[in-house]
C-alpha cells in the first residue's frame, strides 16, 4: 500500500475511533466498529497500532499544549474554554478527557486522567493560589470545571447546555478568584482573534 494510502488509512481509523470512544468508552468500542465507520479490514488496526489500546491512546492524546499561554489572571476562563466550549467535533463535540472518563473503569486510563487533570490543570491553578491549602483550593475549581463540561456535553442539563461562555463568565470570575484568593477574569482573549488582525495600529 502506498504511503499516502496508509496515511489517509490510518487518518481514518483515528478519527473513526475517536468518535466511538467519546461517545461509548473503551469497553463498549470494538476494533471492529472502528474499523466498520473507517471503512477498512480490522486487522488494520493491528498493524498501524498495534492492540486496541494503542489505538485509544493514540486517539485520546489530542491535549492542548497552549493552555498557559496568556494573562495569569485569565487562566481559569482559558481552561472552561477549553474544556467547555472549543470545537472538538473530532470527538463528536466533546473534550478528549470526556472520552477517557467513559472508560475510567480500566486502571490505567485512571492513571492517565489523574496525569492530565493533575499535570495540566491543577498544578497551573496551584501556582495561582494564594494562601493555605493551595492544592485543595485547585483541586475543588478543577472538579467544577470539569463537573461543568460534564454536565454541559454529557448529561446536557438544559441551562449548562445553552449557554455561551459569556453566560458563565460572572461566576467564573466570583468562583476563581474566591478559591484561588486572587482576582481573577471571567473572559479570556481568544488568540485566533489576534491572528486574524495583525499589525493593527493604535492611531
Amino acid at each position: 500500500m502506498p504511503k499516502r494510502d496508509r496515511e489517509a488509512t490510518r487518518a481514518r481509523l483515528l478519527e473513526a475511533a475517536r468518535l466511538r470512544f467519546a461517545r461509548e468508552g473503551y469497553d463498549a468500542t470494538s476494533v471492529r466498529d472502528i474499523a466498520g465507520d473507517a471503512g477498512v479490514d480490522a486487522t488494520l488496526i493491528f498493524r498501524y497500532f498495534g492492540s486496541k489500546k494503542g489505538l485509544f491512546d493514540e486517539a485520546t492524546a489530542d491535549i492542548p499544549q497552549d493552555l498557559l499561554e496568556g494573562p495569569q489572571e485569565e487562566l481559569v476562563a482559558r481552561m472552561l474554554r477549553t474544556v467547555v466550549f472549543a470545537d472538538w467535533a473530532t470527538y463528536g463535540g466533546e473534550h478528549p478527557l470526556v472520552a477517557m472518563l467513559r472508560s475510567s473503569a480500566h486502571e490505567d486510563t485512571r492513571q492517565r486522567i489523574r496525569q492530565e487533570v493533575c499535570d495540566t490543570y491543577v498544578r497551573a491553578l496551584e501556582d495561582l493560589a494564594q494562601g493555605e491549602d493551595t492544592q485543595l483550593r485547585a483541586e475543588l475549581l478543577s472538579a467544577w470545571l470539569v463537573g461543568i463540561g460534564i454536565l454541559r456535553s454529557v448529561v446536557a442539563t438544559p441551562a449548562l447546555a445553552g449557554a455561551a461562555a459569556a453566560d458563565l463568565a460572572p461566576y467564573v470570575e466570583t468562583v476563581a478568584s474566591g478559591l484561588l484568593g486572587r482576582p481573577m477574569s471571567g473572559t479570556a482573549e481568544d488568540p485566533s482573534a489576534e491572528r486574524r488582525a495583525p499589525g493593527v495600529s493604535e492611531g
